[in-house]
């Protein structure tokens, strides 16, 4: 946690990834995030564990910790009168309202943005949606995988070229890369009420998450009237921007745009300074009239040795180049240690784990985390900071209005 958004109170009203990621990083940045869950079933992502993945040691579900972290929660079923009521005063006390909830839920329960700012008038009211405020889909839910990946564009981006199925995306994908969206719109929202007084509404869908993220190809496809190409690793146009296998089965990717800086050095690390002589692949024009036949020679050459041959050769190499790690060797990469990238916290269990943190980071300074609330855990304490008394907790819990 920082303190760049100290003071800054955010109700949260959502569920899932998307949203809730959003709310992560604005107590990631030192915001107060007050998560408003039902008092019975709390954040369904409480219950799943999805991709075959179950959870850890004490119980640690990472699903929610992750998008949950740093935040209070409370259990409040605002679909009662009483509840609504606490709800609207808790509002009152706010920076910013945050919610994935679909507009007519939002009408029925009364939580509009007219009706919230009613009650106050200065607050920033945050929106995550699936497909945008506006056309046919506006009032229809969506999921990363539909709303992102699919209709994005994302996945048919990552297609292979021979018609097979595209790849299924990974997890929360275009979630946590949306919800980082919304907390930018909201700083930026936050910044201009400090200016003017004048408070936004901000909203963030995951179609438009898609398209931004896609923008080359998107931008492209329309002022060429037609798809991006795509090519298959095998007659990239570039060879010495590929993926390469090495004989232990890992793979390393080179990134050398300025191939002809580079080849000469690059052939000799390889061992093969004849190639640059190769009137085949001695020049970029060269090498893409024979990518076919250059890259199944590069193919062959990494495929003679094991990957930490590879390092050492390529140690010390001004081109851009890298391993392809897996999601649990990130955890030991020495470059994600010096700089805080996986800061690690404790639960109320004694687990102790690492968190992804935010990817912003203020004055080189990494991020200390605490760990997702228990469902409902901090009800008491924010009902208490709004002017309940003890009488007054009892009786809204009696009432199932409370957790």
């Amino acid at each position: 946690m920082t303190d760049v958004l100290s003071g800054i109170r955010v109700v949260e009203l959502a569920a899932w990834t998307f949203v809730p990621a959003a709310g992560a990083v604005l107590a990631d940045w030192g915001a107060d995030v007050i998560k408003v869950e039902h008092p019975e079933t709390g954040d369904p992502q409480r219950g799943l564990i999805n991709s075959g993945i179950v959870a850890g040691a004490g119980g640690v579900n990472h699903f929610v910790e992750q998008p949950n972290r740093g935040k209070r929660s409370i259990g409040l079923d605002t679909s009662s009168p009483e509840g609504r009521e606490v709800l609207m005063k808790l509002i009152e006390s706010a920076d910013v309202f945050l919610t994935n909830l679909l507009p007519d839920s939002r009408r029925r329960m009364g939580i509009d943005v007219d009706q919230v700012r009613a009650r106050n008038p200065k607050i920033i009211y945050a929106r995550g949606h699936g497909y945008g405020t506006k056309g046919e889909a506006a009032n229809q839910g969506g999921f990363d995988l539909a709303a992102y990946w699919a209709r994005g564009g994302i996945g048919d981006g990552y297609a292979a070229t021979d018609g097979s199925y595209p790849p299924l995306q990974l997890p929360a994908f275009g979630d946590v890369y949306g919800g980082l969206t919304i907390a930018a719109g909201i700083a930026g929202a936050l910044v201009k009420r400090e200016r003017t007084g004048e408070p936004s509404v901000v909203d963030v869908s995951l179609l438009s998450a898609a398209i931004w993220q896609l923008g080359p190809n998107i931008v492209g496809a329309g002022v060429t009237g037609r798809d991006v190409p795509k090519f298959s690793l095998e007659e990239m146009p570039n060879p010495a921007v590929n993926l390469y296998k090495t004989r232990d089965g890992r793979f390393i990717a080179f990134v050398l745009l300025q191939a002809d800086r580079f080849w000469s050095d690059f052939c000799a690390r390889l061992g093969r300074p004849d190639l640059t002589s190769d009137d085949r692949f001695a020049t970029a024009p060269k090498r893409f009239e024979n990518r076919r036949e250059c890259i199944a020679e590069l193919r062959a050459i990494f495929a003679t040795e094991d990957l930490a041959h590879w390092e050492k050769s390529f140690a010390g190499f001004e081109g851009v180049w890298d391993v392809m790690r897996t999601a649990h060797e990130i955890h030991a990469d020495p470059q994600v240690i010096a700089n805080g990238y996986l800061p690690r916290t404790t639960d109320a269990n004694g687990n102790e784990f690492a968190l992804a943190g935010s990817p912003v980071q203020f004055d080189e300074t990494p991020l200390e985390l605490t760990c997702a609330p228990g469902h409902g855990e901090h009800t008491d304490e924010v009902l208490a900071e709004l002017g309940y008394d003890e009488d007054q907790i009892i009786d809204l819990k009696i009432k199932s209005v409370l957790l």
